[in-house]
């Protein structure tokens, strides 16, 4: 069973006691994961639901398009993937394509950013500094690029950022490339960047890392970056919330 956690605001939060709530999930189809977002954003919209729910998993190989285009980054014909099953599909996050895979851990926080006292900057910056804390702990150093989104290395991009948002909520969120195969990003302009390769924990640390320690520990960060303290407990519970 997919594991849930329950957290309240506390020190760079209001003083709103509104839950949030961390859900884990198994490996999981793109489009399934982005109808379990929908349907969060739509109940927070009509008011029917309060909470603000961060969803971690991994997908299966999917390239995503998102509102800036994408299609014209692929270096490989659409049959090509076709005939690896890997899907084109399009999101309404910020950004070009990118690609998710087993072995990259992929968040999404569905956050009422004026609720939570962000501006969108702000938000970004704290996705970032997510990865950036998670990505030293592995002993790996990344950094931002003032003019490009997510996290980089001096051999590559580490991880994405690409959000979308609906009368305020915030959805989409960060992916961390931790130990996925890279060559699919040699089938695309990641992100609609020609000149930077993109890397991965693994790559970078030389060991292997495994991905639920990585998210132990992206939730640690993420927890006391937006100051907050987990309570676990079930999926079920957020489903009858809905």
């Amino acid at each position: 069973m997919p594991a849930l956690c329950v957290i309240r605001y506390s020190a760079i939060m209001t003083t709103t006691l509104t839950p949030w709530y961390f859900v884990t999930l198994p490996i999981s189809e793109y489009g399934k994961v982005k109808d379990v977002q929908n349907q969060v954003v739509s109940g927070k919209v009509a008011g029917t639901f309060d909470a603000e729910v961060v969803i971690w998993v991994e997908h299966y190989p999917v390239f995503t398009i998102g509102r800036h285009g994408g299609k014209e980054n692929l270096t490989v014909s659409e049959d090509f993937l076709q005939e690896r099953k890997i899907p084109v599909i399009a999101a309404e996050r910020g950004g070009s394509i990118t690609f998710h895979g087993p072995g990259q851990l992929v968040v999404y926080p569905i956050v009422n950013l004026q609720k939570s006292g962000l501006r969108v900057p702000e938000y970004v910056y704290l996705l970032e500094q997510v990865m950036i804390q998670t990505s030293q702990e592995f002993s790996v150093q990344a950094r931002r690029n003032p003019t490009h989104p997510g996290i980089f290395t001096e051999n590559g991009k580490l991880g994405s950022v690409g959000i979308a948002i609906r009368h305020g909520i915030s959805f989409h969120g960060f992916a961390l490339n931790v130990d996925i195969a890279l060559e699919p990003f040699q089938w695309i302009h990641p992100c609609g960047l020609r000149d930077i390769k993109t890397t991965s924990l693994y790559q970078k640390s030389g060991f292997p890392l495994n991905l639920k320690t990585v998210q132990q520990s992206a939730q640690k960060h993420f927890c006391s970056l937006f100051g907050v303290e987990p309570v676990r407990t079930g999926l079920a519970g957020l489903g009858k919330m809905l």
